[in-house]
């Protein structure tokens, strides 16, 4: 009943910048929390920052002060400002989306790619 699509991964070099964004579509509600993990070859998913409906952040440590989230409730978006990149930074990244429709639902995109080179 709900898809999310993520658009703006890219190869850049270290020191970059990239703007990842993610539009939620479907049988959507009400929407709490929105955000990025991302996951690395051979690495575990991690989370990468989020916000609430009332536009409360949260980073994971390696990108404070880098990557800044932004949300939009009317277009049931989500966006992932990139700066400073580095190639520690190369994923796949991920947007989610909290769904509420009575219980919660976590739903997920498919992924958009993003490559840091040195």
């Amino acid at each position: 009943q709900v898809q999310l699509r993520e658009f703006g991964g890219d190869s850049v070099q270290t020191g970059g910048s990239l703007n990842l964004s993610c539009v939620a579509s479907g049988s959507i509600w009400t929407i709490d929390g929105m955000g990025w993990y991302r996951q690395a070859r051979e690495k575990q998913r991690e989370m990468v920052a989020s916000m609430t409906a009332d536009g409360v952040p949260n980073y994971g440590d390696s990108v404070k002060g880098r990557f800044t989230i932004s949300r939009d409730n009317a277009k049931n978006t989500v966006a992932l400002q990139m700066n400073s990149l580095k190639p520690e930074d190369t994923a796949v990244y991920y947007c989610y989306a909290v769904v509420r429709r009575g219980a919660e639902y976590t739903y997920w995109g498919q992924g958009t790619q993003v490559t840091v080179s040195s």
